[in-house]
């Protein structure tokens, strides 16, 4: 278990270094394998022009999800870190709960149960219910690596804005994550 100061950071430091933690909603989880950063004076970011009804969240204490809907169609699951940034997860390795991650997903394929923000949490059961949840206390757990991992950087995927930002982070290697890095 991890404290509220480790989130009280760069969005950017927080995205690195979640990258090996197992994470956990309702008894279902996984190693978190992909994730993207989005600070303040970022235009991709949905904190970049202010607070709005939608983004909040963003702006409130660290270490709480938020939760919105892209596109219209998926869920994205993100770790709120110092005002106005966030950790967006993409992708986990699958560990516990697979029969209902199934269930939820439609699938039994592990590569394709969590490797993606939308599918992660479709699988895992996350919706705008969790908006602005406390990451560190039940049902949500998340458990740092007892060591730092190998990791992958690259730029950011899906976006428009700031798309050369070096601000994506993978377990090297990692066949789970949502798109192989270059």
């Amino acid at each position: 278990m991890t404290d509220v100061e480790f989130f009280d950071r760069s969005s950017v430091d927080v995205a690195r270094d979640v990258i090996g933690a197992e994470l956990a909603y309702d008894g279902c989880g996984g190693i978190i394998v992909e994730t993207e950063a989005y600070e303040p004076d970022d235009p991709a970011s949905h904190s970049f022009r202010g607070m709005t009804p939608r983004n909040r969240i963003m702006f409130g204490p660290p270490a709480h999800v938020y939760v919105y809907r892209s596109y219209g169609i998926h869920w994205c699951l993100n770790f709120v870190c110092r005002s106005g940034s966030a950790v967006l997860v993409r992708a986990l390795q699958p560990v516990s709960g697979l029969a209902e991650m199934e269930v939820r997903r439609g699938r039994t394929d592990p590569l394709l149960l969590c490797s993606g923000p939308g599918r992660l949490c479709q699988a895992l059961g996350i919706g705008i219910e969790q908006n602005g949840m406390p990451l560190l206390r039940p049902p949500f757990s998340i458990d740092l690596p007892a060591t730092a991992p190998i990791i992958d950087v690259g730029r950011r995927i899906g976006i428009s804005k700031a798309i050369d930002q070096p601000w994506r982070f993978g377990l090297k290697g990692c066949a789970h994550v949502s798109r192989r890095f270059q």
